[in-house]
């Protein structure tokens, strides 16, 4: 285990991913993991993380995957399986590395997708829940065409300047996710196989107005799994409830972690 001051860097294979880690250590008391969405970063969480962290007494650990953020660039074209490396390969490492003994996953987009494989991959005992936002374990027409519409966007407005704001190598982030989600054979990416084999509690979060999904990755979830399922619509919210209703989304996966944690005394009552 890495000594982990409240910001810096891991050294994982041959990337160094930034992190935070906001409250107590994970020898202390039980870790919230946060993974963000396809183009997030540690930043873009805002002040998210350190409200959770204030409502529910745990650390959370939030950190930039490779070509994210402050991290290391990721090599392009990302592979179309790119999520279920970072689910099997990359984040067991990282659990390792911060000394991870306890505690659930929250996951945004993206990094919801990488939270249900790594649940379904591995039976790891440490693990006690999995709140995920807006995932993604089928690709539907409306998350393709809103993926082109951004790449649209991104080429014609002011949207990369925004981005760089929160990437290093905004190009590197951008069009790693892009370029995977547009490529053809991406149409048949499914992530569903993992869910039979997930043994925690999971928590939905959906914004009724996404527009990069719908309530059909809820209903496939709940159909494979064998594991509780709590599902919440987010009324008034799109892709990204945490930002867009942000006091109902931080009170849902609250309560989802003191219930999944609940014998633990260090949380917040």
């Amino acid at each position: 285990m890495q000594n982990l001051s409240p910001n810096g860097f891991l050294r994982i294979g041959a990337s160094d991913l930034e992190y935070r880690m906001i409250g107590p250590s994970p020898d202390a008391a039980p870790t919230i993991v946060m993974l963000h969405e396809g183009l997030g970063s540690v930043g873009l969480w805002g002040d998210f993380p350190d409200r959770l962290q204030a409502a529910t007494g745990a650390g959370v650990f939030a950190y930039s995957r490779a070509g994210y953020g402050a991290s290391s660039p990721a090599k392009l074209p990302r592979p179309l399986d790119y999520m279920q490396r970072e689910a099997i390969d990359v984040l067991p490492k990282v659990l390792d590395a911060i000394g991870f003994r306890r505690g659930i996953l929250v996951g945004h987009s993206d990094g919801a997708s990488i939270a249900a494989i790594y649940a379904g991959a591995h039976q790891d005992h440490r693990l006690h829940g999995i709140a995920l936002l807006a995932p993604h374990f089928i690709v539907e027409d409306i998350s393709v065409t809103s993926i082109a519409e951004i790449k649209t966007a991104y080429e014609t407005t002011n949207l990369k300047d925004k981005l760089a704001r929160w990437h290093k190598d905004v190009d590197n982030a951008f069009y790693g996710w892009n370029g995977a989600w547009l490529d053809p054979t991406f149409r048949d990416w499914d992530i569903s196989e993992y869910l039979a084999y997930i043994r925690v509690p999971i928590a939905i979060l959906q914004g009724a107005d996404d527009q990069y999904g719908t309530m059909r990755q809820a209903e496939i979830a709940q159909d494979e799994c064998y594991c509780p399922v709590d599902v919440t619509l987010i009324r008034g919210a799109g892709h990204s409830p945490h930002r867009e209703a942000p006091e109902v989304t931080l009170e849902t996966i609250t309560d989802f972690a003191k219930a999944a944690l609940r014998d633990d005394r260090s949380l917040a009552a």
